[in-house]
Order: C-alpha cells, then sequence, then structure tokens
C-alpha cells in the first residue's frame, strides 16, 4: 500500500495544473534574463495543456477534441521557444547581456 493514495480524478490534475501554473507566474516575476522567462512562459502552456486534456477526459464525450486543442498548444510552444530563442540571440548580439534589468535602452 503506497502513502499516496492519490486516485485519478478532476482534482488531481487541476491540482497539479494549478501548481505548474503558479511556478511558471513566479518564474516569470522573479526571473530576470529572458531564457528563465521562456522557460516560465512553458510551464504556463503546459499547465493549460494539462487542464485541457483533465477537463477532455472527465467531463467532454469525444475524446479528440481536447487531444487536437493540445496539440494546437504544444505547436504554440514549439514556435514560442524558436522565435524567443532567435530574439534571445539578437539581443545578446546587440547587449551582450541577456539580463533584462540592463536591456532598458528603447530607441525611436
Amino acid at each position: 500500500m503506497s502513502m499516496l493514495n492519490l486516485h485519478n480524478s478532476l482534482t488531481t490534475y487541476l491540482v497539479l495544473a494549478a501548481i505548474l501554473f503558479g511556478m511558471g507566474i513566479y518564474g516569470l516575476i522573479t526571473r530576470r534574463t529572458l531564457v528563465g522567462m521562456l522557460i516560465a512562459s512553458e510551464l504556463i502552456l503546459v499547465a493549460s495543456s494539462i487542464n485541457i486534456m483533465a477537463f477532455n477526459r472527465f467531463t467532454a464525450p469525444d475524446p479528440v477534441i481536447g487531444q487536437i486543442f493540445t496539440l494546437f498548444i504544444m505547436a504554440i510552444a514549439a514556435a514560442e521557444a524558436a522565435i524567443g530563442l532567435s530574439i534571445t540571440v539578437a539581443v545578446y548580439r546587440n547587449y551582450k547581456t541577456v539580463d533584462t534589468e540592463e536591456i532598458v535602452d528603447l530607441k525611436g
């Protein structure tokens, strides 16, 4: 018998998603580097994917709809990572840092 008796219920998945979402928001607020902010935003997208799949599993009659939404979220996350990393490389080439506190020079 295990010490944690976690049964597969909607509440279990929602609590896991809420913890990941909270970690993502905390990461966005506290991280000073662009890469740290990108990782934190990925945690937020993972939390939303878990929510969609959990609600789909326990409430929707057709399981395909939630899976399609989750695939779209994964595609958006991949595109965000590619664009975010390319912007980070461009910022590093111009400013020689990825610290958001030092990148406050707006021109124009």
